[in-house]
């Protein structure tokens, strides 16, 4: 792509501002994540009945939706994408609220509702915005001390995480609480406050454990597999093993003929086995990368909305991969979420794109700080 740097149309300003070596490693991910569904989804899909291809397809119908999508968000300015960003967290809220009332349940939670025909999973777009939404909101009220901001954030926290416990998604509300954390600390939380919250975890935690079954199962599981049945993940760490330094090769792996989730939430443990240590390394890095790159883009931002709101973007997007690698790896109790642009799920995928597409946007080059 050649842009004269005296061309001032949109793409070409934006080729000229964008973090292009950002905007490099997360198209290798979406590239790598459909190399992935190639090699994992058949054989999950002719084992429940489908069409070989049915999950690639649909996998890589995503793919240039998703780089569209993330292209035309990383066009905006901040003010636009705080825009857009309430205007989605408004229909999302709403989306959120009637899989309560109508959503379809899945292995027992209600986290998904019909729209037109598609499954949506309205929680994977609350995540992105209400991060966008809760920065302004925390950033408003240090602007203008009058403003209620920080009890409008917390009002509408406490709302979603309701809502997501009662769903239930203890994985996806863990996330947005860490996040929504991260954000009111940058803003000023005071330590007291933090306090408060760490015991409100701790005791939370605890009262899942106690009173929830499948908490219970879980955690147990994790501090001693022979407690219930440990079957997804000791086949996921036997492919690691079995998939040495450089990997059986592709479409050489077993372990995707044997787990329910091997296109999803164990598509890392996919990737280990055909691929190696040197594939999942690289994984790894590029996560790494787009954080660690992120975050030193801000070291010097001076907006306190554009700092918030892209921590918050950051910070989700490495936790996320994070508790899906940590799964897959036995490092941390199993819970079922997406590897980020890797794992099956559309949802989960164009929410990606637009979260990572507003970081795009927020990290451009502005002169003297101010909006493009």
């Amino acid at each position: 792509m050649r842009f004269a740097r005296i061309d001032q149309s949109p793409v070409a300003r934006w080729w000229w501002t964008v973090d292009r070596w950002t905007l490099g490693a997360l198209m290798a991910l979406i590239a790598i994540g459909a190399m992935l569904s190639i090699a994992a989804s058949p054989a999950v899909a002719v084992r429940i009945g489908y069409d070989p291809l049915h999950f690639v397809k649909r996998h890589l119908l995503a793919v240039p939706v998703s780089a569209a999508i993330m292209f035309a968000v990383s066009l905006l300015t901040p003010r636009k994408v705080r825009a857009a960003a309430f205007v989605l967290f408004g229909v999302a809220l709403v989306m959120l609220l009637g899989t309560l009332a109508v959503g379809s349940e899945i292995k027992g939670a209600r986290r998904w509702i019909n729209v037109a025909g598609l499954g949506i999973q309205p929680s994977e777009l609350i995540k992105p915005t209400f991060a966008i939404v809760a920065a302004w909101l925390f950033a408003e009220q240090r602007r203008n001390p009058g403003f209620p901001g920080n009890w409008i954030s917390g009002g509408l926290f406490v709302l979603i995480l309701g809502v997501l416990i009662k769903q239930p998604d203890f994985g996806m509300a863990g996330v947005v609480g860490v996040v929504w954390f991260a954000q009111f600390f940058m803003a000023g939380l005071r330590f007291y406050w933090i306090g408060i919250g760490l015991g409100g975890l701790t005791g939370a935690m605890f009262a899942a454990y106690e009173w929830l079954p499948h908490v219970t199962d879980r955690i147990n599981r994790f501090l001693d597999p022979n407690t219930g049945d440990s079957y997804q993940v000791r086949r996921s760490l036997e492919a690691f093993v079995s998939g040495g330094f450089w990997g059986k090769g592709p479409g050489e792996g077993t372990v995707k003929d044997v787990l329910p989730d091997a296109h999803a939430d164990f598509v890392f443990a996919v990737a280990g086995e055909e691929f190696g240590l040197v594939a999942c390394v690289l994984i790894i890095g590029l996560f790494a990368f787009v954080v660690l790159r992120g975050f030193s883009k801000l070291l010097q931002e001076q907006d306190q909305f554009v700092l918030l709101a892209a921590t918050g973007l950051l910070i989700q997007f490495g936790l996320q991969a994070a508790i899906n690698m940590g799964s897959a790896l036995r490092l941390i109790p199993t819970k079922g979420m997406t590897l980020p642009f890797l794992s099956y799920g559309v949802s989960s995928m164009l929410a990606l794109a637009l979260g990572m597409g507003m970081l795009l946007a927020l990290t451009r080059r502005r002169l003297g700080g101010g909006e493009l």
